[in-house]
């Protein structure tokens, strides 16, 4: 049942029209920095060639680039989160799904599995732009590949987080804002630290991910997004179920 509703969840993101020219804006932003990075690098090849440790183009196009998608990650699930409860509530279809044979759990898992699988997509085509470096180079696949994992998980915490704020309300524009709001907060939380206030930058899901994009994979951030993302899933199905029985 779970596949059953993530598959639906999947299928009518696409038959959004928004969604696909949500799309093919990323795709020009995520082109537009891509290409400046390696415009940059090439420019100062010459001056790196001199240099005994001077990085090579994935860490010098390839690193920054997944950086900067996982902060517009930040602003982009908050608008694909707000229509997976909240726009139910309003459209009054979620008593369709609180009145059938379906747990809250599946409900819940399901739709944002059907999320994830669609971020999936767009981690795949940044992926894909990245592997282009082989054209001309020799690009580090594991520092690629660990950059990309990482996205992915920042990206299921923030579907996790976004999907309960959208179980709060019946308002999908309040339910984005709300979600963008938060994540925003954790992300000043990391920003605003210093290296005494370890403890704190460790709430952000941004600090975890900074040691995929320099290629450290660390037991304790895989963890963090697993009980993250588990926490807010919890609670979004205490949520619905309580809905479910209460109304």
């Amino acid at each position: 049942m779970i596949l059953t509703i993530a598959h639906k969840e999947f299928r009518s993101l696409f038959a959004a029209p928004s969604t696909w020219l949500m799309l093919g804006a990323l795709q020009l932003i995520f082109a537009w920095f891509f290409l400046a990075r390696l415009d940059a690098f090439l420019q100062l090849q010459a001056q790196l060639a001199q240099l005994a440790n001077a990085p090579g183009a994935t860490q010098a196009v390839a690193v920054p680039l997944f950086g900067t998608i996982a902060l517009i990650m930040m602003m982009l699930v908050p608008a694909f989160t707000m229509r997976l409860l909240a726009e139910e509530r309003r459209n009054q279809t979620m008593a369709l799904l609180m009145t059938a044979p379906v747990s809250s759990t599946h409900i819940v898992l399901g739709k944002f599995f059907g999320l994830l699988l669609f971020l999936l997509l767009i981690v795949a085509g940044c992926l894909a732009m990245t592997l282009a470096l082989a054209a001309g180079t020799q690009p580090d696949i594991g520092l690629l590949l660990g950059n990309a994992l990482g996205l992915l998980l920042l990206a299921a915490s923030y579907a996790a987080l976004g999907l309960y704020i959208s179980s709060l309300t019946a308002q999908p524009v309040v339910a984005a804002i709300a979600a963008l709001g938060s994540l925003f907060a954790l992300w000043l939380v990391e920003i605003s630290t210093v290296d005494n206030d370890h403890a704190w930058r460790m709430i952000a899901p941004t600090s975890h991910f900074q040691s995929f994009n320099i290629g450290l994979l660390h037991s304790a951030d895989f963890v963090y997004f697993a009980l993250f993302c588990a926490t807010f899933l919890l609670l979004t199905i205490r949520r619905v179920h309580n809905n479910r029985i209460y109304g």
